[in-house]
């Protein structure tokens, strides 16, 4: 039982935007060790079809295998929407996803009734959160919107670029006009945006991260399993990072986004898998 404890998590996203997930596990679970990959070679997933995105899913969770991980975690939402009951059902160990504990945090957010999702096209067409959300609480109305540009804005660095207020502006306007109190960043890179997205839609509205959640989530279910590394004395949490493509490009955003340096990133020819 002991080695299970010290066996790492595995956090999996099409790129740099489950480094998001993957931040907050360390600040909530800081004796967990973690294996992350990033899918750059394969990034965007939110303009691939269902059965693309479970291949690949299926491919990633393999090589995690590889690691000895305890628990995977996929920190894409699109992946979490159309990929997470395949995978469920395929492979023997937990796996849990970012859509469930963000629906459930803007259930508990909104005080009237009216939550807005923002994500990509794939997550958005699936109707994955309003699913979610209204089997929680059928009551609730929920409007989504596709923003598929503010992937390519935060993996290209353009986060403080006038041309990222312009496209929150262009996608969010309508959602603006809402009566919302709650939207999700239903995409893991959008909480890169947060504090451009928050000065747009107003105070009036809580925005929900499903990073945060889903480490807490992350952490009842480690308990649950009696799987959480209890070995704090002495420990320090090793993290290592791989990607099918661009290590260093990823790197020098993992740098900007994880609160500590990441000094080396591995390649992976994740079609093996």
């Amino acid at each position: 039982m002991k080695n299970k404890k010290m066996a790492p998590i595995g956090v999996f996203d099409s790129g740099v935007g489950g480094l998001t997930v993957a931040r907050e596990i360390s600040r909530q679970l800081p004796y967990e060790n973690i294996v992350y990959f990033g899918d750059t070679a394969r990034v965007p997933y939110g303009s691939k079809s269902q059965n693309t995105i479970i291949r690949f899913s299926e491919q990633i969770i393999r090589f995690l295998r590889t690691k000895q991980v305890k628990a995977i975690v996929i920190a894409c939402n699109t992946a979490s929407a159309l990929a997470l009951d395949a995978v469920k059902d395929e492979f023997d160990l937990p796996i849990i996803g970012v859509v469930i504990p963000g629906a459930r945090a803007a259930v508990e957010a909104t005080t009237n009734g009216k939550v807005g999702v923002v994500g990509t096209e794939a997550t958005v067409q699936s109707g994955m959160y309003t699913k979610v959300i209204q089997g929680m609480n059928p009551k609730i109305e929920v409007i989504e919107k596709a923003c598929p540009l503010f992937v390519p804005l935060v993996e290209e660095g353009f986060k403080e670029h006038i041309v990222t207020r312009e496209i929150i502006e262009y996608y969010l306007e309508s959602m603006r006009n809402t009566d919302i109190d709650a939207m999700i960043l239903g995409c893991t890179h959008y909480p890169l945006l947060r504090s451009k997205i928050r000065e747009y839609m107003g105070d009036k509205i809580q925005i929900v991260n499903p990073a945060y959640e889903t480490a807490m989530d992350l952490k009842r279910l480690l308990e649950e399993e009696e799987m959480a590394n209890d070995e704090t004395t002495e420990h320090h949490s090793e993290y290592s990072f791989y990607v099918s493509d661009a290590a260093e490009k990823f790197r020098k955003f993992a740098n900007t986004v994880m609160p500590f340096d990441v000094p080396t990133t591995n390649v992976v020819n994740i079609e093996e898998y």
